[in-house]
């Protein structure tokens, strides 16, 4: 079978919005959650969020918005867009340049792009409520395509003339990484020799704020200390948006046409819970079946695995259920885990993709991130690597794992090269 490059990356998040400030950001432990003025009013106990800085979104006409001087896009695009379909159109725009594609590379049957996220609900809620104030004549033509799930599809298909397969995926916090996990499928099954995989969210006051009646949301009040995975006063996850674009590439083909290789994607596995629409298995037995299944999909033994990049949210249930699901798969091996969620915050459909583009970046630049934040480790996870200050040693063999709700759980592995 073909092996799976990763030729590009193209990052706006809440620690950078290209590849060198995230890059440094990510080795020097360096946070993006910040008060977030969405969530300012006494309504709100949640007061912080990771935001993506120099974008403004606020505004529900896409004609209002701006962004950095580096892009441009055309009105008929903007248009369609909702925040974080801005958000992936200008990191899509990096992962091209990256890559050092062509348009006839980006273009073309062999050519694909997966996307992942959970649709834009102040949009959708906006045309809505124009719809019922004013009437069905008066709905924004590009009201559907700009709000409803698969809106980055749509318009990231359509504006970059993509020819080869395309479709959404929605799996909640787990969605990114299926569409990296069935990208990866389609490349060494030989059925596209190239596939862009997108994640994105908003990251405003209607995609995270609801979380709040779950209980799910940290009431912290210190951006310093909010997001804190693994810490045994960890209060609830710190939300937060912005778009990752990861180029996925069929190794042959990347090295024909002189392309930099950040890592080879080895293999994937996904497991399913069945047991509840929103808490993760106590025992983290889903998680575990997933990384399992990985391991056995990329033919490397578990013991071999030098780092682990942990969904871990910093919610009190999530992150128990992932330390157990990794205490009964590693049964005594010990590979360095972190969770880059402390410095980005939760991006609940993005989270999976960025935090796999942060596990190449480590492999390719030879550094293992820390766990940031973390004050009083929780005593279920003695016996877990769980570093706190990044380490400037890369591992050979990475995994990044993710998990949504209905118990959705994958994890993608990543060879150095």
């Amino acid at each position: 079978m073909p092996q799976v490059a990763i030729t590009g990356l193209g990052f706006v998040t809440s620690i950078g919005n290209e590849q060198v400030t995230v890059l440094d950001n990510l080795r020097e432990l360096r946070h993006g959650i910040d008060y977030f003025p969405d969530f300012a009013g006494a309504d709100s106990p949640v007061k912080l969020a990771g935001t993506v800085k120099d974008f403004s979104v606020n505004s529900c006409d896409p004609e209002d918005w701006t962004y950095p001087d580096a892009y441009r896009v055309r009105r008929e695009v903007l248009r369609g867009l909702a925040p974080h379909g801005l958000f992936a159109y200008c990191a899509m725009q990096q992962a091209i340049e990256d890559a050092g594609l062509s348009e006839e590379e980006v273009s073309n049957l062999d050519t694909g792009i997966f996307t992942a996220s959970a649709g834009s609900a102040k949009m959708l809620h906006s045309h809505l409520e124009r719809m019922n104030r004013h009437g069905v004549n008066r709905c924004s033509p590009l009201g559907i395509v700009n709000s409803i799930v698969g809106t980055l599809t749509f318009n990231l298909a359509s504006a970059y003339h993509i020819k080869g397969a395309s479709a959404g995926f929605v799996s909640a916090c787990a969605s990114s990484g299926h569409a990296l996990g069935y990208a990866w499928d389609e490349i060494t099954l030989g059925r596209q020799k190239r596939m862009f995989v997108v994640g994105g969210e908003d990251g405003n006051r209607e995609s995270i704020l609801p979380f709040a009646g779950m209980r799910a949301l940290s009431q912290c009040k210190d951006p310093e200390i909010a997001s804190r995975p693994f810490d045994k006063d960890r209060d609830g996850f710190v939300g937060t948006g912005g778009s990752v674009v990861m180029v996925l590439e069929d190794e042959e083909l990347a090295r024909k046409r002189g392309a930099t290789i950040y890592a080879r994607m080895v293999g994937w596995g996904q497991a399913s819970d069945g047991y509840n629409v929103a808490i993760s298995h106590p025992d983290g037995d889903g998680l575990a079946n997933a990384m399992r299944r990985a391991a056995a999909c990329a033919k490397v033994s578990l013991k071999d695995i030098n780092y682990i990049n942990a969904h871990a949210p910093s919610t009190p249930i999530g992150d128990l259920s992932e330390i157990r699901a990794l205490k009964q798969t590693f049964n005594g091996d010990r590979p360095a885990i972190s969770s880059t969620k402390a410095l980005t915050g939760h991006g609940l459909s993005l989270a999976s993709i960025m935090e796999a583009a942060f596990t190449v970046l480590g492999l390719r630049h030879n550094f293992m991130p820390g766990s940031a934040h973390i004050m009083s480790l929780d005593p279920e996870a003695t016996g877990l690597r769980i570093i706190k200050e990044t380490e400037d040693k890369g591992p050979a063999l990475a995994m990044s794992n993710s998990s949504g709700f209905g118990g959705a759980n994958v994890s993608l592995i990543f060879q150095h090269i």
